[in-house]
């Protein structure tokens, strides 16, 4: 009897603490909701209710793969000023860009980043919040993207460039049996093939060795892994403690475990890339990873260090560039006068398909550029907010002081579909780019148009590739144009907006982009034929 009277109590102990848990945890709550609500620094910002209480509703969104356009919404009800989060405010203007991302600005990366790396010794050029820390990264790697490195190894972007375009004109099995000539090839998923050039080509620049997927399907799994793997970051980003919790496991298993693959496999390649060393006769990222030396310490990177530079080059390398060309597949078959525009410029500045390659005479193409830019603007590989957390002191934007702590941060699809800065922002409309190519278009409005322009973001932390993907984008890209006529395919409208899908997914002519911290994409498909 005494036995069950103990158990009685015991259980009469545990049933009082957990109502008090309880009561204690409701009052915890309604406390910090009314203190966000009403006392916060932040409490006067206007924005959606539940964000202004929690960052469960970025994670939402950061899940659903909308957060670029929960952003721009968030714009188009509440203004210029944001609140997107209890603790962050999104700024949709030109002077918060420069405020925030330039040089000097008083800011540094926000534990959004803390999430990326695996272990704590494998922060990255992108992911490392310390300033010191970062800026030694990016000087090695500023070696491997200087002008005179890319040269060096432009033979090898054109090699897989010239793959590419010879896997575009594949035809119908029984018209290329019976060797017909000028016939459409067969509709090609330019999401895909714009996806396999650029893990290609970063394979080649960065570890001596493409991965092979232009010309074997048995490769092409990695693709799923690295944009699970982005959207893993984006998701823990937005709300830390999910990581620390442990909660990734549990609430987004299958991403979970798609990026725990990546992060294997970039482990592997860096591995493998590792034991060659500095004896090789091409001079790839790697080697002045491996060659790199700090000259207060004379150490050089370590092998976790060197896995972290490898996620971030297969990711950043590769992901947002083929969003880019991809988008510019399907805005260019979306917009008949605008292709012919630059049929008309490539073939007549060109009369040999080797002479396509990097330096002046590519650069002169400036119609090309402009609709490289302008899908860039469309669909921005990476569509959200960079966040930065504002340092002591303070920051000054707009007229508002935003006070030590804060997150800020300007959403990229936002405003690239601002029209104070571009009129009429969903129309493609390359011609923006370039003053005096219409009445319309002046070089005050030009200037206009570039302060808003971030699809690489900008200042000390900004894109280190920018050189790299521009020089692959316009290569490939122009010499697809000068091969073959291009045209969408019949019937189908893979990418492509529709009525019925929610606010900022119904226009049919805009590429629409999941965002993924970086893009996941489908289509356009195209149909390809030698030049008539």
């Amino acid at each position: 009897m005494l036995l069950f009277g103990n158990e009685s109590n015991l259980f009469g102990l545990l049933t009082k603490l957990t109502i008090w848990t309880a009561l204690l945890s409701i009052a915890y709550l309604t406390v910090l909701t009314i203190y966000r609500l009403t006392f916060h620094p932040l409490a006067k910002y206007p924005g959606p209710f539940l964000a202004k209480i929690t960052d469960w509703y970025s994670v939402y969104h950061a899940w659903k793969g909308d957060r670029h356009l929960e952003f721009w919404r968030c714009h188009e009800t509440y203004g210029p000023v944001v609140r997107f989060g209890p603790n962050s405010l999104s700024i949709n203007t030109n002077s918060a860009l420069k405020a925030i991302y330039g040089h000097k600005a008083n800011v540094k990366k926000s534990q959004f980043y803390s999430v990326f790396p695996p272990t704590k010794d494998t922060f990255n050029t992108h992911s490392s919040i310390d300033k010191a820390s970062h800026a030694r990264k990016r000087r090695v790697l500023s070696h491997a993207f200087s002008d005179g490195a890319i040269k060096s190894m432009e033979k090898y972007i054109l090699a897989n460039v010239r793959t590419f375009c010879s896997k575009l004109g594949a035809k119908p099995a029984l018209v290329e049996k019976a060797g017909a000539k000028g016939q459409w090839s067969v509709a090609q998923n330019m999401a895909d093939w714009a996806n396999y050039l650029t893990f290609d080509v970063m394979g080649d620049l960065c570890f001596g060795k493409a991965f092979e997927m232009l010309d074997h399907e048995e490769n092409r799994h990695v693709i799923d892994l690295i944009g699970n793997a982005a959207h893993m970051h984006l998701i823990l980003g937005t709300n830390p403690s999910i990581k620390t919790l442990g909660l990734n496991k549990i609430l987004f298993s299958k991403i979970y475990n798609m990026r725990m693959q990546y992060m294997a496999y970039s482990k592997a390649q860096a591995a493998e890339r590792s034991k060659v060393g500095l004896d090789t006769d091409r001079k790839d990222f790697f080697y002045y990873l491996l060659n790199a030396r700090d000259p207060e310490t004379g150490k050089g990177f370590t092998g976790p260090e060197l896995w972290g530079e490898s996620n971030l080059l297969i990711i950043a390398g590769s992901d947002t560039t083929s969003t880019a060309l991809a988008s510019a597949f399907f805005y260019l078959v979306h917009n008949p006068s605008t292709l012919e525009k630059l049929y008309e410029e490539v073939r007549s500045t060109f009369s040999d398909l080797e002479d396509i390659h990097s330096g002046p005479t590519l650069n002169s193409c400036a119609y090309l550029r402009a609709v490289i830019d302008e899908a860039m603007r469309l669909s921005p590989p990476v569509g959200g907010i960079l966040p930065r957390e504002v340092m002591p002191g303070g920051l000054d934007i707009d007229g508002m002081h935003i006070p030590e702590g804060i997150v800020v941060g300007t959403p990229h699809y936002a405003l690239h579909h601002n029209p104070d800065y571009y009129p009429a922002p969903f129309t493609f409309n390359p011609s923006r780019w370039m003053a005096d190519s219409s009445p319309l278009v002046s070089k005050e409005s030009v200037a206009v148009a570039q302060s808003a322009f971030c699809p690489f973001s900008i200042g000390p932390r900004g894109c280190i590739g920018k050189g790299l993907a521009y020089a692959e984008l316009m290569t490939s890209l122009a010499r697809t144009v000068f091969m073959y006529d291009m045209k969408l395919a019949e019937g189908t409208s893979v990418g492509e907006g529709r009525p019925e899908l929610e606010w900022g997914r119904q226009r049919k002519e805009e590429y629409q982009l999941k965002d993924s911290f970086t893009s996941l994409k489908d289509g356009p498909y195209v149909q390809f034929r030698e030049r008539q």
